[in-house]
């Protein structure tokens, strides 16, 4: 094994590892979840060298300097205003979502319409319209980290793949016989995961636009699916008030996460993949253990339907989003809650923390997105001028660009 070279993750905090292996090219990350500004180096250089033999003497110095790096990056004061700088008449329909490339220099928003649109983030153009599907497009997703691919996921029961260069269309992924309602990338960019309305999951390759593999098992449709960190396991949450985690080697069924008694509209893993959370439509989220499938906590405080849910990038926090009107910040380690997010005169149908984990955004159909403080609970900022009830936002990597995708037709940039 030979170290070509490091690169720095900042969210969460860690360094890649570039190496050669028998002529191949490898990576591994070193995570430094931990981490924090008064952290001693020395103490962590230490624990790195004990459990890495990639780190030689001869590359301790370069190691500080990227953990000095990490830490200064973390210790950075989060008191961005946002402004709104572009409004997109995007599409002749309402959008069903949005989604950023891995750098934000690049966003892609789907429609009713019947399209996917690829829009360059600073002058807010578009670069590309995706034509061909017959139906909503409702799923949409770039190949991140790589971003030189988008999929797309239809109500006409297929699945399309994109250049993002051209616009030009690789492949439609055939098979599903009803709606495809979610879909996602594994992080390999080799596979593409689909969730349809028909209760399977499917796996797709994405070079030889091939199906590789139908998960089924559900008896109710699929309404959310999520690739695990290394890309070996995948879950989905369906209306049949369970989630299932597969074995995306032997296409073989691990878990299956019993015990909520409504549907499931939301599962995540957390970064280490240690945890899945899910959302459901009695009004709790639930806490699993990845390993052993077995239930941890059942987070309360919603009256009303939980829509979406999230964690921060470590994995320490929880967050859901609900009918109530309201959303809640809990412990992911002692699941307490944190704090509670009051404010929207409407359901709230989109949560997500910034890539810091200093700001949580809620999107709802009172118009309006909000920006609010995890650690208060306190709103930070009203992202106020849509129209319409907004069905989907978005942070970029460095978490200084938002996307706001709305009933109203348009996508809003603010910055």
């Amino acid at each position: 094994m030979k170290l070509k070279r490091f690169l720095l993750r900042y969210y969460p905090p860690g360094i890649i590892l570039e190496y050669e292996q028998g002529g191949i090219l490898k990576t591994k990350s070193i995570d430094l979840l931990d981490l924090s500004p008064t952290t001693e180096i020395d103490k962590v250089v230490e624990e790195i060298t004990e459990k890495e033999p990639l780190i030689t003497p001869s590359k301790v110095d370069q190691v500080k300097k990227l953990i000095v790096r990490l830490q200064e990056k973390i210790a950075q004061r989060d008191d961005h205003h946002f402004y709104l700088f572009k409004v997109l008449r995007a599409h002749i329909l309402p959008l069903t979502n949005v989604a950023f490339n891995k750098s934000g220099s690049s966003f892609i928003t789907g429609s009713y319409d019947r399209t996917c649109k690829v829009w360059d983030t600073s002058s807010g153009e578009e670069v590309h319209t995706l034509d061909g599907h017959r139906n909503v497009v409702y799923a949409i997703s770039f190949n991140n980290p790589y971003g030189d691919k988008i999929v797309t996921g239809s109500f006409d029961k297929t699945c399309r793949i994109w250049s993002f260069d051209s616009g030009k269309c690789y492949n439609v992924y055939k098979g599903h016989t009803a709606e495809i309602v979610c879909v996602s990338f594994n992080p390999q960019s080799t596979l593409i995961a689909t969730g349809s309305m028909d209760t399977t999951c499917r796996l797709w390759d994405v070079e030889k636009g091939t199906e590789v593999a139908t998960f089924q098992g559900h008896t109710g449709e699929i309404i959310s699916l999520s690739f695990s960190s290394t890309g070996t396991e995948v879950i989905t949450a369906s209306f049949d008030h369970t989630v299932s985690l597969w074995d995306v080697r032997s296409n073989k069924r691990i878990h299956t996460l019993i015990g909520h008694k409504a549907e499931i509209s939301s599962a995540q893993f957390n970064f280490d993949c240690s945890l899945i959370a899910t959302g459901s439509m009695d009004n709790t989220c639930k806490l699993w253990d990845r390993a052993s499938g077995r239930c941890i906590s059942t987070l309360r405080g919603h009256s009303d339907e939980i829509l979406d849910v999230g964690f921060d990038c470590i994995g320490q926090r929880v967050i859901t989003a609900s009918a109530d009107n309201t959303a809640i910040c809990y412990s992911a380690v002692t699941n307490q809650q944190l704090s509670k997010f009051v404010g929207h005169e409407g359901e709230i149908s989109k949560i997500t923390f910034n890539p810091q984990g200093t700001l949580v955004m809620t999107a709802s159909a009172d118009k309006t997105a909000r920006l609010w403080d995890p650690e208060t609970g306190n709103c930070r900022q009203i992202l106020e001028g849509h129209t319409d009830e907004i069905f989907s936002c978005a942070f970029n990597y460095e978490g200084n660009t938002i996307i706001t995708g709305s009933k109203d037709n348009t996508c809003r940039v603010w910055r």
